[in-house]
């Protein structure tokens, strides 16, 4: 039996395989004029809940940050540093390791009934961090911030959302399969 209270070799090794994997699709990045750029990093970061689940999926999002936080330019345009995490896009990047702890509960306790919940529920505290963070950094109102925020995203993150729902699932069933992947306890 598997103690829950460490990691294996083999959670470090899977941890270690999807902050890669959010560092290397946040550089897909497309900037839009709010200052807020389009990633592909909240799809990389949703499938990483829905694979490694909670515990997992939260411990491989707290490393990006704590890599990105340390000068390691893994955040989106090879960015780096502690201002990206209190600067006005820093709220999104803080509320990653909640959104795959969401994710991964919703898929640890519900498999695929509940995942479409908990990708809602995870954009919504990305869109809630993101936006209250670009408030207090830029001093812009929050009817503004929202459509700085919000607004431009809510088409390209359901696309997103819906994408690394169906991949995830995919990928944690095959994984799994393969024994490739341990199966949360």
């Amino acid at each position: 039996m598997k103690d829950n209270s460490s990691f294996s070799i083999s959670d470090i090794c899977e941890v270690a395989l999807f902050t890669a994997l959010v560092s290397v699709l946040a550089q897909i990045s497309i900037p839009l004029p709010g200052g807020v750029p389009l990633t592909m990093q909240t799809m990389a970061v949703l499938m990483t809940g829905i694979v490694l689940g909670s515990k997992r999926g939260c411990a491989a999002l707290c490393a990006y940050l704590l890599l990105g936080a340390l000068g390691v330019p893994v955040f989106s345009n090879f960015g780096a540093g502690l201002s990206r995490l209190v600067g006005p896009t820093g709220g999104f990047l803080l509320s990653y390791p909640l959104m795959a702890w969401i994710i991964g509960v919703c898929a640890e306790h519900g498999g695929a009934k509940l995942i479409p919940a908990g990708l809602a529920a995870a954009t919504l505290i990305n869109y809630c961090m993101g936006t209250l963070m670009y408030v207090f950094s830029t001093g812009n109102s929050i009817a503004a911030s929202l459509a700085a925020c919000v607004l431009p995203f809510i088409g390209t993150d359901i696309l997103k959302a819906a994408l690394a729902g169906w991949m995830g699932f995919l990928l944690k069933r095959a994984l799994s399969r393969a024994g490739l992947l341990e199966r949360a306890e």
